[in-house]
């Protein structure tokens, strides 16, 4: 017998680890536990959890990172417009059913089954419940390919992206690798990296039990930092990353700048086993190119001395094309209960998507790579 629940804390969840072994490290209980002790989520942040089970004789066979949101802050999916549609109409677009990693724009597996039937069973569960209970609709942030079909053969709409990955093809170094690029493109990366060096930066990189608690600390203030600089304030608590610190410190890789023995830079990079994924920085002072340096040719760096596949760099960000990233496709899916609104979202979304076509294609097109010319005898 399967039951498909809703359940407001982690704490609640009979987890089986096997069901998350081996998944992204931002389904790792540890990383969405540390979530909800630092009061990153819960009450006043409007993330509330409600996590989405399927239970078969008490055994966990399913689960998504569901919430129950009342804005839509932190998703990097933009549907303030939607929201303001159904209020000038008289209609409430809050609360509605988030599915994502909150504040973590990265693509992955957002449905965890033990089959395809669970699965199913867990998208028509979710449908009853946003109906019984009167919700406007659920959106999937940043699927990975194999939810993005299943949730697409349900009817659920699809709404595109892009956001920028560097690969590691093997490079034995960081010069061999900027040696697969244009001149202009090549020269640029050393003329930065060597301004660096000018400045009498000294760069260090720290990986579990070398960090230490002052670290977390100094980091936190930049963290800050660069929200009060953009006028805003940050999502996620101190006490978060002291719990990822505690939980998962193998998993976390920090890159910080000193100058004169004294720490003016950070970013955090949270790895998994094939990935690296550039999360969070900040500066107490401005730095020409130091934001490069720390967030994008360290990474690079690092994934080549450990054979990691990928580096993320995280949301938007036109400028990492000229630092050896391409452009992906990212993709999240939408159910709409109201069907005339279902439809006029969908003509929104099939609109989108043209535009979203033609530029991803112009990036394809700004690859930083040599031309390869082949002659034909």
């Amino acid at each position: 017998m399967l039951e498909i629940s809703c359940v407001n804390s982690f704490k609640n969840i009979p987890i089986n680890s096997q069901l998350f072994e081996s998944k992204s490290i931002f389904l790792n209980p540890a990383f969405l536990e540390s979530l909800e002790v630092s009061n990153s989520v819960g009450q006043k942040t409007g993330w509330q959890p409600f996590y989405l089970l399927a239970l078969r004789d008490k055994k966990l066979v399913g689960f998504m990172p569901t919430y129950i949101k009342d804005h839509s802050y932190g998703e990097y999916v933009f549907d303030w417009a939607w929201a303001d549609a159904f209020h000038r109409y008289g209609l409430n677009y809050y609360p509605k059913i988030l599915c994502a990693i909150p504040f973590t724009p990265l693509t992955g597996t957002r449905l965890l089954a033990e089959d395809n039937f669970i699965k199913e069973q867990m998208i028509r569960g979710l449908e009853t419940i946003l109906k019984d209970n009167n919700l406007s609709s659920c959106h999937i942030l940043f699927l990975n390919n194999d939810n993005h079909d299943l949730f697409k053969s349900f009817g659920w709409m699809t709404r595109r992206g892009v956001q920028f990955r560097w690969v590691n093809n093997a490079y034995k170094s960081f010069e061999n690798f900027i040696s697969h690029l244009s001149h202009n493109k090549r020269k640029k990366i050393k003329q930065e990296r060597a301004k660096i060096k000018k400045a009498n930066i000294e760069i260090i990189q720290k990986i579990g039990s070398d960090i230490e608690r002052e670290d977390i600390e100094f980091f936190y203030e930049c963290y800050c930092n660069t929200y009060f600089q953009h006028h805003s304030r940050p999502y996620l608590t101190r006490e978060f990353f002291v719990q990822l610190h505690k939980k998962i410190p193998e998993k976390l890789l920090f890159v910080i700048a000193n100058r004169d023995s004294r720490s003016i830079a950070v970013a955090l990079n949270i790895m998994d086993k094939d990935t690296l994924y550039g999360r969070y920085w900040g500066a107490l002072e401005y730095i020409p190119n130091l934001h490069f340096e720390l967030c994008y040719y360290q990474g690079q760096e690092f994934c080549i001395q450990n054979n990691i596949k990928f580096f993320e760099g995280g949301a938007q960000g036109e400028h990492k094309l000229a630092r050896g990233f391409e452009a992906f496709d990212t993709f999240s899916c939408h159910y709409i209960v109201d069907e005339k609104f279902r439809e006029a979202i969908k003509d929104f979304l099939a609109k989108e998507s043209e535009q979203m076509e033609l530029y991803t294609n112009e990036l394809d097109i700004r690859k930083p790579f040599k031309k390869i010319s082949h002659n034909l005898k």
